[in-house]
């Protein structure tokens, strides 16, 4: 897991640690000094923690005109026990939402577990969205995270997609493909 990296062709656009609205702003990460875990296996210094123990995250790219964000994240998804959607919601989302981002893509391809628990945060996280005419996607989860989501009927409040290449857009290409995808599915 420590080879992992956060997905990076986007930081010649945007760097969370230098966005002085992002939740991330001044971070500084080692490249050298692997201290995060989960599941006792270290992984890339360049995660960012939000206060849970087994979820971890990169905010990759922030749009504050077009009211949107990208965040990868990496570990356990477990509400169950660490209440991660509340942690999220607090640390992150929340303070994202106070600069009116209202649509949410969530790479979720390295999330390797899901642990259902309260619905009460998705279900606010969505309330709040759709007021903006906002959306949360979690884009690539795999199949065996996907069953238990599905199984809480969480894909219900986050709409889940696959765009296996992804990595081949730019920012404002991935969001307009999801925006167009979500609009068709309304019609």
């Amino acid at each position: 897991m420590h080879t992992l990296e956060p997905f990076y062709n986007w930081r010649h656009i945007y760097i969370t640690e230098e966005d002085k609205l992002s939740p991330f702003y001044g971070i500084q990460h080692s490249e050298f000094q692997f201290t995060q875990t989960v599941y006792n296996y270290y992984i890339h210094p360049q995660w960012d923690e939000f206060g849970s123990s087994t979820l971890y995250l990169k905010l990759i790219y922030v749009d504050y005109e077009l009211n949107f964000c990208v965040i990868e994240l990496i570990g356990e998804w477990n509400d169950a026990i660490e209440n991660d959607i509340m942690t999220l919601k607090r640390e992150v989302i929340d303070k994202l939402m106070h600069h009116n981002i209202s649509k949410f893509i969530l790479i979720a391809e390295n999330v390797l577990n899901f642990h259902s628990g309260d619905k009460d945060y998705y279900e606010e996280w969505y309330e709040n969205t759709s007021d903006e005419n906002g959306w949360i996607v979690a884009l690539n989860m795999p199949e065996a995270t996907q069953y238990d989501f599905k199984k809480r009927k969480l894909h219900q409040i986050v709409e889940l997609m696959e765009i296996i290449d992804w990595r081949s857009f730019k920012p404002y290409h991935l969001y307009k493909k999801i925006d167009e995808l979500i609009n068709k599915r309304l019609d």
